[in-house]
């Protein structure tokens, strides 16, 4: 699959949720790469009950600045899959926000790198929680690089799905002029309210790819620990039945942007 970033908009949180949702149900092997500048949660939240060395992604922007990323990457690294190891794995993010400086001037190899996982013997797809877009530094070259891009939105009022069209807009211009186009960019709704599919797709001028109910159990569990997660949960369900479609999106994205074939190769019928 390659690379997938999720950011969201001012007011409609849920990144972090909705990735680690899909690292935890998709069925290949998945890296999810905390990229958000604001700081990684999972250590703090999810992985609370356990003692994990200092890793992450802090120490690897370091082994960027050494061209040492490919001998680096496994030690940075945390299993979330206990049964299956090394099927779902997490790098984790920085621990502060004023660390996000030492980290951006690395973004361009580590996109790089993301980009190359899924040609490992080992394949590795990556979802890049990228947090929210009003940090002052998001992560650009990732999301440039990405080949699929979720604006994540919650649809519970006006007030969570507004914020995210001038979210779009700004994605749309930025992606056009210093990335591969905006083709690469989709929605990711979570839960319900009293906007349709459809209104909120024409509101923002984009298609969904992914649907999540607002399934607060599991969401918790995810967010804070100290819980046990079952496959037959709603929200792991759902990120589950929405891997087709983000396949299927990043395929005809890269069909989109395969290299036509030369007038002189044509067939003549």
């Amino acid at each position: 699959m390659a690379v997938i970033a999720m950011v969201s908009a001012k007011g409609s949180p849920g990144v972090t949720t909705a990735a680690l949702a899909c690292t935890l149900s998709w069925s290949g092997r998945t890296v999810l790469a905390e990229c958000d500048p604001a700081g990684g949660s999972i250590l703090s939240g999810y992985l609370s009950g356990f003692e994990i060395p200092p890793v992450g992604l802090l120490p690897l922007a370091a082994a960027a600045l050494r061209e040492q990323l490919a001998d680096t990457f496994a030690h940075q690294v945390v299993d979330l899959d206990a049964k299956h190891p090394g099927r779902r794995l997490l790098l984790p993010g920085i621990n502060d926000p004023v660390q996000a400086g030492t980290i951006r001037p690395t973004w361009e190899p580590l996109a790089a790198f993301f980009s190359e996982l899924e040609r490992r013997e080992d394949g590795y797809d990556v979802i890049a929680d990228c947090g929210r877009l009003t940090t002052s530094a998001p992560p650009w070259p990732l999301l440039f690089r990405a080949d699929l891009l979720l604006l994540v939105v919650r649809t519970a009022t006006l007030r969570t799905i507004a914020p995210a069209a001038a979210a779009a807009g700004l994605l749309r211009r930025e992606l056009t002029e210093y990335g591969q186009g905006a083709g690469a960019l989709a929605l990711a709704l979570i839960g319900d309210g009293p906007y349709s599919r459809r209104d909120i797709e024409q509101r923002l001028q984009l298609p969904t790819v992914m649907e999540l109910p607002d399934d607060r159990r599991t969401a918790e569990v995810l967010s804070d620990g100290g819980g046990r997660l079952r496959g037959s949960q709603r929200m792991l369900r759902a990120a589950a039945g929405a891997e087709p479609a983000v396949r299927e999106a990043i395929a005809r994205r890269r069909r989109h942007l395969a290299p036509t074939s030369s007038s002189g190769s044509s067939d003549v019928r």
